[in-house]
């Protein structure tokens, strides 16, 4: 059972689904048949129900008419005006007597009823075997016979014997030993033959039962007393066992329904034939329409549910060849040529995220790749310019001893903020760092260019002190007063106010630097997009866009405001990231 759930478990959806229904539809199957089924058994019941109810009626109305008969040859037997002939004969008679004993038996069995409407011939034979026959129906019995009838009857004694007929005889015969009661010795003296119209007596009472190809069939043990010859084998018929109930049985390529019911008078067993093809033969043929239309219903619906499944299953099953492209690393998404539109159901939908999926880790990848060509560039030329700075740093410190031998305190000045700035750029590793160590700086490069352009420099900081520990990228400040300087102050006679001004609006940290130099619109859109180098260290603003850019997102970056002899304005957007006041 575990094994066969395994299997199941790891077929294909399309597979499952086939396998669901065909199950399903097999079910539905048995049931139905089984049902169908049920419903011929109980509708076998009830016809049996029926013929059985038409055969008791029948058999019972038979029976009636067969103990009339009885009562009739009782009667004819006990009579006493034939006791007494007969009891004569017995005596021995003169021929005349014996004349007149015929003539008067034979009134007497007229009188008594001997020739009732189903009775073609009363014959009573008297000790001497003489013949006393009433009816127009009479025939001449021979001697074996009488003597069956004889042999028959004594079995009995003197009670009713039914006699089957035979070949030279097609009527029932009620036969009975006819005993003497006088004194109560009950001595034999004749034997009384009733012949019977069976075809007439059946045909009365067994009216409807020969309707329709139906027969009427009588046995007796293992031989049939009506009708003397039936296309139905009798054999068959005697091999049912029981008092009565129904049976289906084929003969000669037909199949009859047969009910049987025991007379509960006689030794006798009364059978109905219906023909089976005849009654069933429409319910047959629904029957069969019923299984062929099943059938046909069936791989019907096994092919739209194929039809379904693969409907369900292609578009997962392209998804999943996709995805394996995707696995083995081309992110490029290409659709398959010729294939069909998907709907936009839950698959076409899932196709639709796997695509902008696809895109956009193509996105990041091409975006993380440029991030990293970008900071390699960038630390290429933070190297470049940090040059050695084991041996700057000892170079510096020569020239600052030097300078302060020969008594040059601003080149000493000068020359120890320079190794402030170098120390503080180098020392500083990670990307971002809080704004009052940009500011730092800053300040030590500001330093250094106002021993070179003294009064003319003219140097602010704006900056709320809850705003010093901000998050900026390292360097981003820097090359902006650097700017400012180049192309600001150094184009300038006049005095160059350079200020550094940060505030936050609608959680966006803004910082610009601001100077009244001849402003540099075209100059600095040639800057930002890297057609013209940059005067200062290396970093252009070009670079620190892209910094931006790629550490935040395309909405954040740098905006210029500038005027021909109006002054520049630069200010950076950032997200506002507060960092611990300890960093």
């Amino acid at each position: 059972m575990a094994g066969l759930k395994a299997l199941y478990m790891n077929l294909r959806i399309k597979h499952k689904m086939f396998v669901l229904i065909s199950i399903i539809m097999l079910v539905v199957a048995v049931l139905g048949i089984g049902v169908q089924q049920y419903a011929f058994d109980f509708y076998d019941q009830e016809i049996y129900q029926q013929s059985s109810k038409a055969l008791s009626l029948s058999s019972l109305s038979i029976e009636n008419e067969l103990k009339k008969m009885e009562k009739l040859s009782f009667m004819i037997a006990t009579d006493s005006t034939i006791q007494h002939y007969l009891r004569s004969i017995k005596s021995g008679l003169s021929d005349y007597d014996n004349y007149v004993v015929r003539t008067t038996v034979r009134e007497r069995m007229v009188n008594i009823g001997a020739l009732d409407k189903y009775v073609l011939s009363s014959q009573l034979y008297d000790v001497n075997d003489n013949e006393y026959a009433v009816g127009a129906n009479s025939i001449t019995v021979n001697q074996d016979r009488l003597n069956e009838f004889k042999q028959l009857t004594r079995v009995n004694k003197g009670g009713n014997t039914w006699i089957a007929p035979d070949l030279n005889d097609n009527s029932l015969i009620a036969a009975r030993e006819v005993r003497s009661f006088e004194q109560i010795n009950l001595d034999y003296i004749g034997t009384l033959a009733l012949r019977i119209d069976m075809k007439k007596l059946f045909s009365d009472f067994a009216k409807g039962m020969n309707s329709n190809d139906a027969q009427l069939i009588i046995m007796k043990n293992k031989e049939a007393i009506y009708p003397e010859a039936s296309e139905f084998p009798i054999d068959r018929l005697a091999a049912l066992s029981g008092d009565e109930g129904y049976k289906v049985i084929r003969s000669n390529g037909k199949q009859y329904f047969v009910t049987y019911i025991a007379s509960t008078n006689t030794d006798w067993t009364y059978f109905t034939l219906i023909p089976f093809d005849d009654i069933f033969d429409r319910i047959v043929k629904v029957k069969n329409t019923i299984v062929i239309i099943f059938a046909v219903l069936f791989v019907v619906i096994l092919l739209i549910a194929i039809s379904f499944a693969n409907g369900i299953t292609e578009p997962i099953e392209r998804l999943n060849t996709k995805m394996k492209r995707v696995q083995l690393g081309n992110f490029e998404y290409t659709d398959e040529p010729n294939a069909r539109a998907l709907a936009m159901d839950e698959a076409g939908q899932m196709h639709r995220n796997f695509r902008i999926m696809v895109e956009r880790i193509n996105e990041l990848i091409h975006e993380n790749y440029v991030k990293q060509l970008t900071i390699r560039d960038t630390e290429f030329k933070a190297l470049q310019a940090q040059i050695n700075p084991h041996f700057l740093y000892n170079t510096l410190e020569s020239i600052n001893w030097s300078a302060k031998l020969n008594n040059q305190t601003h080149i000493s000045q000068m020359v120890e903020a320079l190794g402030s700035l170098l120390r503080t750029s180098i020392n500083l590793k990670e990307p971002l760092i809080p704004l009052s160590k940009e500011l730092d700086i800053i300040s030590h490069y500001v330093t250094i260019q106002k021993y070179r352009f003294e009064e003319r420099l003219d140097f602010h900081v704006d900056v709320p002190d809850k705003l010093l520990y901000c998050s900026i990228p390292k360097l981003s400040l820097q090359p902006l007063v650097e700017n400012a300087v180049n192309y600001g102050l150094e184009q300038m006679i006049d005095t160059c106010t350079i200020r550094i001004h940060a505030y936050v609006e609608e959680a966006l940290l803004f910082i610009s630097v601001e100077d009244n130099g001849p402003g540099m619109e075209e100059q600095f859109a040639k800057l930002l997009s890297g057609e013209v180098k940059t005067k200062g260290s290396g970093l252009g603003l070009k670079n620190i866009e892209e910094r931006i850019k790629l550490l935040y997102g395309e909405a954040y970056g740098l905006m210029v405001e500038s005027e021909p002899n109006g002054g520049t304005k630069v200010t950076m957007m950032l997200p506002y990231e507060m960092r611990d006041s300890d960093v």
